[in-house]
């Protein structure tokens, strides 16, 4: 098995959609959620990923088994007002963190978390944000993300 990393173009995207509705889907099970049927996330992520790929603030690494994605990431960049700890006010919003369960304890998240984090750097993000997964918060807190306390949510 040689796995190859490569960044994300429109001819994989549709896979590369299927992929992250997996990840969320397993997700939501592991909370004991039922994934809801009348939500078509396909049509809305197309839309997204379409944008924000064009116009630059949205880039993911996959990690390829000849043609199959065996892994992906991705990196959601944003602004808000500069503040003491970001000068730069651009923030990297790190998702689609997700490995296909046969491929997993392989370092393949590793390497996908590390490609999109440097993604960040050079975007000039002075920080990079995670709603982590219970079972990605150990790849998290090994690379060196800090748990933030005062982090909230309001949902409408």
């Amino acid at each position: 098995m040689d796995i190859v990393y490569k960044n994300l173009t429109e001819a994989e995207l549709e896979n590369f959609i299927d992929m992250r509705i997996k990840q969320l889907t397993e997700e939501y099970e592991s909370e004991g959620r039922t994934v809801p049927s009348d939500v078509d996330l396909k049509s809305a992520l197309f839309d997204y990923y379409h944008k924000h790929m064009s116009d630059g603030t949205f880039v993911s690494w996959l990690a390829m088994d000849g043609e199959t994605i065996v892994g992906t990431s991705g990196m959601s960049f944003v602004e808000k007002p500069p503040y003491f700890s970001c000068p730069s006010g651009k923030l990297g919003l790190l998702s689609s963190m997700f490995t296909d369960p046969n491929y997993r304890r392989m370092g393949i998240a590793k390497e996908l978390l590390h490609r999109v984090v440097e993604e960040a750097r050079a975007y000039g993000c002075g920080s990079v944000h995670i709603t982590a997964s219970d079972m990605g918060v150990k790849l998290y807190t090994a690379y060196g993300f800090k748990h933030n306390g005062n982090f909230m949510m309001y949902n409408f």
